[in-house]
């Protein structure tokens, strides 16, 4: 089992930044692909972000890439999501998501894909 912990979130102005972390704890000697997804009100949760488990290769949703960046430490079990030039739209709950994985390089995109996540950490980004 593994257990996933978000902070990091908050009010912030549009055009502002914020730095999401993920805290993993339990079985974390086996490799894992991370990922951050979002929930928003009355919509569906969506991929926003993922990570292979090498940290080697990443891969974002179209409405982020170029503003926000996944990266991971893995000596301290934790997944980072740096957020900048902040919309309203991205105004949501974000919720960090792994799953043990053989494929080093691989990034999954799909939230059937992942076995774990977290609670969530609201985000909400003013006009």
């Amino acid at each position: 089992q593994v257990q996933l912990v978000e902070s990091g979130g908050g009010l912030v102005q549009a055009g502002g930044s914020l730095r999401l972390s993920c805290v993993a704890s339990g079985r974390t000697s086996s490799s894992y692909g991370m990922g951050w997804f979002r929930r928003a009100p009355g919509q569906e949760r969506e991929f926003v972000a993922g990570i292979s488990w090498s940290g080697n290769n990443t891969d974002y949703t179209d409405s982020v890439k170029g503003r926000f960046t996944i990266s991971r430490d893995s000596a301290k079990n934790t997944v980072y999501l740096e957020m900048n030039s902040l919309k309203p739209e991205d105004t949501a709950v974000y919720l960090c998501a792994a799953r043990h994985t053989y494929n080093e390089n691989y990034v999954y995109r799909r939230s059937s894909e992942y076995t774990y996540w977290g609670r969530g950490t609201q985000v909400t980004v003013s006009s």
